[in-house]
């Protein structure tokens, strides 16, 4: 995969099918010759006299002189362009007929088709872009929510290059005076004292593990939360998803079992997908239509980021809520008490001592009271107590969290050898195998394979 560098490379940038335009990209050394022999201007002009970011209105034809579409072509120069290689753009007509041809054409008369992201492989290896900015492209792609879209945009305008070439920076400080210490024990210069220098390794281990930490919220903010409303019949589940969701989602009556299969919801909590689903109430099924509601249940209860369990508080706390509660004991939960608009009979102090519990919100979600309190705690559970603001953070993805994990594990092993009080040439050893590992991430440091798996994630054209 990607053994040619020296190809121009040739694919249609647009999604298929009718649309306004259909955009054909040439990249390479010959870019500008093979669009030159298919294009015709308007005003007889050549591509090659033109300069960059410029464009030229015209024609594209075939070797029999036949127009296959009326075009717009834009040139960006090396070295710049998205590649930092000649980039030829033509601008078609929307539709599938149109940009075939002119990418027929365009293979015919020496490029190739691009692999799946090379466009953006060349721009890295070209030096346009580090491999953390590359990655940001297709997570720029991908985005589902304003907040994705944030995240991949400032890692794409280089914050988490800066953030990483500055944690390398730090390393190779203190690997410089640890060995110097090594190579220069005998004579007489100012180094560093131990203390010190384990004081500054502790701080890069400090601000590793907050992004490692950090990960989790980065992939909540790109792909949501689930969130689960579980409780014995009854007790209100679908009633709190109404009230939540706004609208009549579930039907409700006073029959308990009403809900037989998961209901779901999309909300969005600060620009964040929350996937709401209420289920059948989890009890002794009387026939196989309710086991299998129950069974998809417990399948929701495994699956889910957070769990808000409603208990009935006009009726007593019985064994079905006891069974439920050791299902979801070692979740993420929220615990409502509905019904506080009926006489109560279990109030939050009976639910705290049953359950050990030290936070119960009291709801009615007949009559909407308390739901931005849950709101409060989901917004908790997923951002924590700090006031989290996403344009101060570098969010980082598995493949990040990876090398980091490793890399905070040295670190440990470092720290304890210089309090230790061993020889610089342990700490240094790790840290030393830290450097490299983070320059993984940026791809300072890289092999065929990482890029080859980055890289084909992407779609053609990109």
């Amino acid at each position: 995969m990607f053994e040619n560098q020296k190809d121009t490379i040739v694919a249609i940038g647009t999604k298929p099918g009718e649309a306004a335009i259909g955009i054909v990209r040439l990249s390479g050394n010959k870019a500008i010759k093979i669009a030159e022999k298919i294009f015709r201007s308007k005003n007889k002009k050549k591509i090659s006299n033109m300069k960059t970011y410029s464009m030229i209105y015209g024609y594209v034809v075939d070797k029999m002189g036949r127009v296959i579409d009326q075009v717009i072509v834009s040139l960006m120069r090396k070295p710049k362009s998205y590649t930092k290689e000649d980039v030829v753009e033509i601008n078609c007509h929307g539709g599938v007929i149109a940009t075939e041809k002119v990418l027929e054409l365009c293979l015919r008369n020496g490029s190739r088709i691009a692999e799946p992201g090379e466009f953006t492989k060349r721009a890295f290896l070209n030096g346009r872009i580090d491999l953390s900015q590359a990655e940001a492209v297709i997570d720029l792609v991908r985005a589902k929510t304003e907040q994705s879209l944030r995240v991949a945009a400032n890692n794409l305008k280089g914050g988490l290059k800066e953030k990483i070439n500055l944690l390398r920076k730090r390393l190779l400080e203190v690997i410089v005076e640890l060995e110097a210490s090594i190579d220069f024990i005998e004579e007489d210069i100012e180094i560093t004292p131990y203390e010190e220098l384990t004081l500054k390794v502790k701080e890069i281990q400090k601000e590793i593990n907050a992004l490692i930490n950090d990960e989790k919220r980065g992939e909540i903010i790109k792909n949501g939360v689930r969130v689960t409303i579980v409780g014995k019949p009854n007790a209100g589940k679908s009633s709190l998803l109404n009230a939540i969701a706004k609208k009549e989602k579930a039907i409700v009556t006073h029959i308990p079992g009403t809900t037989r299969d998961a209901v779901e919801e999309i909300l969005y909590l600060e620009g964040i997908p929350i996937l709401l689903i209420d289920t059948a109430g989890i009890r002794k099924a009387r026939n196989l239509i309710e086991k299998l509601g129950v069974q998809k249940s417990l399948s929701y209860i495994d699956s889910s980021d957070i769990i808000i369990f409603v208990i009935d508080s006009s009726v007593e706390i019985d064994e079905k809520d006891k069974e439920i509660f050791k299902l979801i004991k070692d979740k993420n939960i929220i615990v409502c008490a509905n019904k506080i608009d009926l006489k109560k009979i279990t109030d939050t102090k009976k639910i705290k001592k049953e359950f050990n519990l030290d936070k119960i919100i009291e709801i009615s979600a007949i009559k909407g009271t308390g739901l931005l309190r849950i709101e409060s705690e989901i917004r908790k559970i997923i951002f924590g107590d700090e006031d989290f603001n996403i344009e101060d953070k570098i969010i980082i993805n598995k493949r990040h969290k990876k090398i980091l994990m490793e890399v905070y594990k040295l670190l440990k092993n470092a720290t304890t050898a210089m309090e230790l009080k061993m020889s610089e040439e342990f700490p240094s050893s790790d840290l030393k195998i830290c450097y490299d590992l983070i320059g993984e991430i940026t791809g300072e440091i890289t092999t065929d394979d990482i890029l080859n798996g980055i890289f084909s994630k992407f779609c053609i054209g990109k």
